[in-house]
Formats: structure tokens, sequence, C-alpha cells
């Protein structure tokens, strides 16, 4: 059972960070032959980031990421599209882009550390 808050959401939405820069991972690349598309990310290669409209179910949208041409390489951690997804469907913007891209020998969540940028 999930509760709402005051303006409706069956989520508390978590203010954005103060920084208008951050770092996080991507996580899900492991999925759907994602890796294949880690294999070809460089540091500095742009993302683009889509939220997922809201649904009908207990959990936030999802803020998927893309690289160029269209192909998904997985999704922000839960934590910071709790807050990124309202943000930007309510018309905020963000940009990112790739920092860092370690080898397969690391664990799928830490294999792409990328940056947003807000504004």
């Amino acid at each position: 059972m999930s509760s709402v808050d005051e303006a409706g959401s069956p989520w508390p939405v978590p203010a954005p960070p103060t920084e208008a820069v951050l770092r996080t991972h991507v996580h899900g690349t492991v999925f759907a032959a994602r890796a294949s598309v880690v294999d070809r990310l460089h540091a500095g290669d742009p993302l683009l980031l889509v939220p997922d409209l809201p649904g009908d179910d207990d959990e936030p949208p999802a803020v998927w990421v893309h690289v160029q041409g269209g192909d998904v390489l997985g999704h922000v951690p839960v934590q910071v599209a709790a807050w990124l997804a309202p943000y930007m469907l309510g018309g905020g913007r963000c940009r990112a882009s790739v920092v860092h891209v370690a080898g397969p020998e690391t664990a799928s969540w830490h294999r792409v550390e990328i940056e947003l940028a807000r504004g």
C-alpha cells in the first residue's frame, strides 16, 4: 500500500540537489544487449535523457539514458530519477555526458559514470 502526498503523487518528490552539476552511474546496462552500447562509449560523449511519463503504479518514473543515434544505454538510479523525472517533465532541462567507462570486469552498475548538468 502506498501513501499519497499533498499534490496527489503516490511518492514524495525530493527537491533537486543544490548543485547544478552532479555525477552518477547508469544502471541497467546488462539488459537487452546494452553491453555493446557501453563498449562504443568514450569520455565526453553526449547523452540524451528521456523521462517516463508518470504511471498508475507506486514507482516514480524512470529517466532513461540514450546514446546518440537513439540506442538505450540504461537508466539513472531511482534516487536520481525521483527528482529528475518531475523536474524534466515540468519543463526543466538537463544535459548529460559520459565521464568514464570502466572495463567489463567492473560491476555493471558502476561501468558508466555520467555527468548531469541542469539548466
